[in-house]
């Protein structure tokens, strides 16, 4: 990714500092040039980084120094000490940096002193711990950015798959009437918008999975289809956004089905992720749509139990960090002036 591409270094939160979140954006670093890796600097306790790995570190007091320092150390931006950093052992003082981080590199972004943010995996139980209230990441960041939960759309693409859940964090019972064709409008207009400005598809084709069983059989095996998916997927055809559905989920994700689309909406979580994840375990990345600014991040989560071991994968964060300066350089050039 060339400077002029992206210009600005990408902030990337650390995550809880007894996950594998210091050591994979430290090990990122290292292998920066084999992945043609934009500049990015680190947010977090600048500790955290030197109880799993002994690469050169630079503190930096300014976010311009980042990219002039990019090439031979990794920059952190230094927040606060969160107490004796142990990997794998959480502690709401790390719990604490973690979400300053989160705060810090979401103003750092939205004031433009960072092209995008990445963000490292958190802890939601320690951060209810400290207070914390939001489902997860995705919709505090919306808040801070002053967009509605429903608004922020969690993503998740790969090379060969894109998928969005419509219904997230919810119990599985409760999908049937968190499922509205309201909402599904709502995401299917936000992801075709995406779709043309941050991955330049100009004429975006996207599909929508039924919720039950070979999409309800017309009727005989749920309703769902007939009364929710239906209408929407005719308000999102009405609107010139081009959309099938219900589709039966079991055969959707076959190759030769679901190459036809640019994205696939999937009733709920696993629905969506359980394929996904299959296909992109290791180079899967989480975006937020419906935000003013790029925000990515690895999926997968603090993974205490291998914390510290030198055995976390970087892939899914180098992953993000690519995809990250992708999607702004391409908004960067949907939005640049006609010459």
């Amino acid at each position: 990714m060339s400077d002029s591409a992206n210009p600005r270094p990408i902030a990337v939160t650390l995550g809880d500092p007894a996950g594998v979140g210091p050591e994979v954006a430290a090990r990122a670093w290292a292998v920066r040039k084999d992945h043609d890796l934009p500049p990015f600097v680190a947010i977090g306790d600048i500790a955290s980084i030197a109880a799993v790995w002994d690469g050169p570190v630079e503190r930096v007091g300014d976010i311009a120094e980042a990219e002039r320092l990019f090439d031979d150390a990794l920059p952190v931006w230094h927040l606060e000490d969160s107490g004796p950093v142990v990997p794998g052992s959480p502690s709401k003082a790390g719990a604490t940096c973690a979400l300053h981080a989160l705060e810090t590199g979401i103003g750092l972004t939205r004031g433009q002193a960072t092209g995008a943010l990445v963000t490292g995996p958190v802890s939601k139980s320690q951060l209810y711990g400290i207070g914390y209230t939001h489902p997860g990441q995705t919709e505090f960041i919306a808040e801070r950015c002053g967009v509605t939960a429903t608004n922020a759309v969690m993503m998740l693409a790969g090379p060969r798959l894109r998928v969005v859940p419509l219904t997230v964090h919810v119990p599985l019972a409760e999908v049937p009437e968190r499922l509205t064709s309201e909402l599904i409008v709502a995401k299917g207009r936000i992801v075709a918008r995406s779709l043309k400005r941050d991955f330049g598809i100009e004429r975006p084709v996207i599909a929508v999975a039924g919720l039950n069983p070979h999409a309800g059989e017309s009727g005989e095996m749920g309703d769902e289809e007939l009364r929710i998916i239906r209408p929407a997927v005719e308000q999102l055809l009405a609107d010139g956004i081009a959309i099938e559905g219900p589709l039966a989920a079991d055969s959707l994700f076959a190759p030769h089905v679901r190459t036809r689309y640019d994205a696939l909406l999937c009733c709920y979580h696993d629905q969506a992720l359980a394929p996904f994840k299959a296909l992109h375990f290791d180079d899967g990345v989480n975006l937020t749509l419906g935000l003013p600014i790029v925000r990515t991040s690895a999926d997968h989560g603090t993974a205490f139990n291998i914390a510290g071991t030198g055995s976390a994968d970087p892939g899914p964060t180098i992953a993000a960090i690519r995809m990250a300066a992708a999607l702004t350089a391409m908004r960067e050039r949907n939005c640049a002036p006609a010459a």
